[in-house]
């Protein structure tokens, strides 16, 4: 189990815990989680029962060349390794934002080759490092945006569960919160609508969908709304990247968790003075990594395994 940093609380209906390092496992059933251990979910038996497991990686920042991680496409290509040697291949991954560091054509020609080695289907959400570029968005948009609706948001199904793609990056303001706006908040009533109540759902965006340290722009503003519009479903999963290290919240049916980046690690709230690329050394690898998360039918489960590089 992970060494736990940071808060960790424990209230009716609510948990949360905070990791910079090491690797976690856990599972969701009928929206409440746990930790699991021998016997529990795993990959092997998820698929056995009619499941399937997906991967998520995030914040790659391909382009960033500083102290924290002069290389980070060497990171990233170790990450997409581990991704292809797991035992049960994954149906596809998900990749919640910041492909590139500045938006550069260049950028995300690099990044695509180093994921396409994973010969897996990706799906991304752009982080607010994509979408600096002088047209806006353009050049993620021109990639990976074609068959999305507004400035990339979109669903897709896959055996039985319900994946919704946000986008809540654009227009930030240095320190500001995410933002969904009206548009893209309505377009996603009408998605879930004839939804069964019973059917997953899974969220996943850049910025956290909940305020994780509001100092910090740790959040969305209005990511309360969106929240709203899945609280009829039993079973809800929101995956998120940006914060550069694991935080878990659970409040009823909602199970939140940020991914760690491949790059490099941020500074952790209330300790560090500020976010931003914390240079950790020969530490690096333990507090990168990739995360797999898996589905067993019949169970409303989600499990979620976060591995590190080292």
């Amino acid at each position: 189990m992970t060494d736990m940093i940071g808060k960790k609380t424990s209230r009716r209906g609510a948990m949360e815990c905070l990791a910079w390092g090491g690797g976690l496992l856990w599972g969701m059933s009928g929206g409440v989680p746990k930790l699991v251990s021998v016997g529990g979910i795993t990959p092997a038996n998820a698929q056995a029962a009619g499941g399937f497991t997906f991967a998520q990686i995030s914040d790659s920042h391909i382009g960033f060349d500083k102290p924290a991680n002069p290389n980070p496409a060497a990171t990233l290509e170790e990450a997409m390794a581990k991704v292809a040697a797991l035992k049960d291949k994954p149906a596809f991954m998900i990749h919640t934002g910041d492909i590139t560091h500045l938006s550069k054509p260049k950028e995300f020609d690099d990044a695509q080759k180093l994921i396409g080695a994973g010969k897996l289907d990706v799906h991304y959400v752009p982080g607010e490092h994509d979408v600096i570029d002088e047209d806006n968005g353009k050049a993620y948009m021109e990639r990976y945006g074609k068959n999305a609706k507004g400035k990339g948001w979109y669903s897709f199904d896959h055996q039985g569960v319900h994946f919704v793609g946000l986008v809540n990056v654009y227009d930030l303001k240095a320190g500001g919160m995410g933002n969904l706006g009206p548009e893209q908040l309505a377009w996603v009533a009408d998605d879930l609508k004839g939804k069964s109540a019973s059917t997953p759902i899974v969220l996943f965006a850049h910025i956290p969908l909940w305020t994780v340290f509001a100092d910090w722009g740790w959040g969305t503003d209005d990511g309360a709304r969106v929240l709203e519009l899945v609280k009829s479903f039993g079973s809800v999963t929101v995956l998120n990247g940006h914060i550069h290290q694991i935080f878990q919240k659970v409040e009823g049916n909602v199970a939140f968790h940020t991914a760690r980046s491949t790059a490099f690690p941020q500074g952790e709230p209330g300790k560090a003075p500020s976010a931003g690329p914390q240079a950790v050394g020969d530490k690096l690898r333990t507090v990168l990594g990739v995360a797999s998360i898996s589905v067993k039918q019949g169970t409303q489960a989600l499990m979620i395994t976060d591995s590190p590089l080292a």
